[in-house]
């Protein structure tokens, strides 16, 4: 599973790369290719539009691919943002939530030192703090971070920044099933 933007599934919609699954109506979970899917946009059940001159197509909530070449990517890409993302925006030596802006990459281990550019070794932290700590190894600047750094799991909305839950009720069934209606096999 992966997010992706509207314009992306209706690019692999139109490709043939994709089908879309309804999410409402009688007909719950039905798939459709491009042509069905036009059909039930024009229904007027479909609340959110995109248009073009000659047609207007109902934004997809859930796509199902139908080509793939590859697996997509599981692991979290280490990115300034995704760092970000992990330690909450929060300065790992002084507790604070900062913007983007004001946040700054610390390698725990100085790299002159030996350390390298890892998730185990990057944490986000203030300028200040940043600035403070310099080119010393926590020990010596006495500054430890909250938490040790880690590679954060994969999951399929992990850049959402303020994830706190499906932010699509119609991804409920597949992210947050309800416990009594699914069985587990043997």
């Amino acid at each position: 599973m992966q997010t992706c933007s509207a314009k992306r599934a209706l690019k692999l919609l139109c490709l043939g790369h994709a089908q879309i699954l309804q999410t409402e109506g009688e007909e719950r979970f039905r798939t459709h290719d491009f042509s069905s899917w036009l059909e039930y946009s024009a229904t007027g059940v479909v609340s959110d539009l995109v248009h073009s001159v000659n047609l207007a197509l109902g934004v997809p909530r859930i796509v199902v691919l139908t080509e793939y070449d590859k697996y997509p990517r599981l692991e979290v890409r280490l990115t300034r943002r995704n760092v970000f993302l992990r330690d909450q925006f929060t300065c790992q030596y002084c507790a604070k939530v900062f913007p983007e802006p004001e946040l700054n990459l610390d390698h725990v281990m100085p790299r002159d030192k030996g350390g390298g550019t890892t998730w185990e070794n990057i944490v986000t932290s203030c300028i200040r703090c940043n600035t403070r700590k310099a080119n010393k190894l926590p020990k010596e600047a006495n500054m430890h971070p909250l938490k040790k750094p880690a590679t954060p799991r994969w999951r399929p909305v992990f850049g959402l920044r303020g994830y706190q839950g499906p932010l699509d009720k119609t991804w409920d069934h597949f992210l947050v099933p309800d416990r009594n209606s699914v069985r587990m096999s043997a």
